[in-house]
């Protein structure tokens, strides 16, 4: 099975991944080193050099290459919200937002170099961005799991959702 995590930036999909991926006994890939190892360079440099429409076209190849995986895919905050991908993620795993305050989320991205996006927005704007990706993220998911709990509480969470009995 193939299950992908979506969500906003800092919602914990690589870290709430970790731990599901564990559980199962499968692998974790997450979507932005992926594309950083396919590219040969960081995701700031995908952006800066080809921009970001060029990034979500090679998210949305690395969706669908990915569904031919039985993994933990931990999508990059942009991933679903390609129709195309969704459907895609949808059709050939289960798709799970995790759904996490922003303020949360927040307080995990502020300042991070890594992110361009933080990098050129003020809080407002990235709230503002929040707000308009959570109905896409919700339109979007299989199943939506509340955020604010460990890890591991997470993990069960989507594995009683998904329905796998292990």
């Amino acid at each position: 099975m193939t299950i992908f995590l979506c969500g906003f930036m800092g919602c914990g999909k690589t870290t709430v991944g970790k731990a599901l991926a564990k559980k199962l006994g499968l692998p974790l890939i997450d979507t932005d080193a992926y594309l950083v190892e396919q590219e040969g360079k960081s995701i700031p440099e995908i952006f800066a050099q080809d921009g970001e429409p060029y990034f979500r076209e090679k998210e949305a190849a690395a969706i669908r290459t990915l569904c031919r995986e039985n993994a933990v895919i931990a999508c990059g905050g942009g991933a679903m919200l390609n129709p195309e991908s969704a459907a895609y993620a949808r059709e050939h795993g289960a798709v799970i937002l995790i759904d996490e305050s922003f303020d949360r989320c927040y307080a995990r991205i502020q300042g991070d170099a890594n992110r361009p996006i933080v990098q050129r927005s003020t809080k407002d704007e990235l709230h503002t961005l929040f707000d308009t990706r959570a109905k896409v993220y919700r339109a979007h998911a299989s199943h939506v799991i509340s955020g604010g709990a460990s890890p591991e509480k997470m993990a069960d969470r989507i594995i009683n959702a998904v329905g796998i009995v292990q």
